[in-house]
């Protein structure tokens, strides 16, 4: 039986978190709304479905949402060049394969982001998906399902993320998670939130592939 990675990719395989907290700051902003950016780094990993009402309330999100996720793209578009891989992602992705792993990203970002992101860690023949795959996102677990159902063998498998967020929709999902703290989540609220171990980075667990936990 195949082992499978489902991975998160912002900011677990690129350096995305803080750029996506300040472009949502800059949308609510143009709704003269004030989230603190600390509020909203907190709540990068869930969907933009989620994300609005978890950070400033359900009246906002019945008033504003889609605004502010139009708005939330406009912000963060200029920014999509100055990202970044994380140190060691494309070395996971390569050791994974070697090691016969299914890899595949079960991430909530825009299909052009996504697409993006696979080119800068030069996994473009990766099974990916995208906000467009799924009407509920994290931390439901939709994203992993449908990413699961597009690796073509039968498997076990566990999530890899770096929030809070990507823990409970692989416990909703009935898998393993592991994670990074590239998110910016400390190790407690992590191993609390469900993630069986938690690496600073990704050549850490890079080494550890062959032991981590899959279900």
């Amino acid at each position: 039986m195949t082992n499978t990675l489902v991975l998160d990719v912002d900011g677990t395989l690129v350096d995305t978190n803080f750029h996506h907290a300040v472009a949502w700051f800059r949308a609510f902003r143009r709704f003269d709304i004030t989230v603190p950016t600390w509020r909203l780094h907190r709540s990068i990993g869930m969907g933009g479905d989620k994300l609005v009402t978890a950070v400033a309330g359900e009246h906002v999100e019945r008033e504003h949402g889609d605004e502010l996720r139009k708005a939330w793209e406009v912000a963060f578009e200029p920014m999509l060049a100055e990202i970044r891989p994380l140190e060691g992602a494309h070395r996971l992705v390569a050791a994974a394969l070697e090691q016969d792993f299914a890899v595949v990203l079960a991430s909530s970002g825009k299909r052009h982001h996504v697409d993006h992101y696979l080119k800068l860690i030069d996994a473009s023949g990766i099974p990916s998906t995208s906000s467009d795959d799924v009407e509920d996102t994290k931390p439901a677990p939709d994203l992993i399902e449908v990413a699961l159902r597009r690796v073509d063998r039968a498997s076990r498998a566990v999530v890899i993320g770096d929030s809070v967020w990507d823990c409970e929709a692989a416990r909703r999902a009935g898998l393993p998670s592991v994670c990074l703290r590239t998110g910016g989540f400390g190790d407690a609220e992590l191993r609390e939130a469900g993630a069986s171990a938690v690496y600073e980075e990704l050549d850490e667990l890079r080494a550890d592939l062959t032991d981590l936990p899959m279900a």
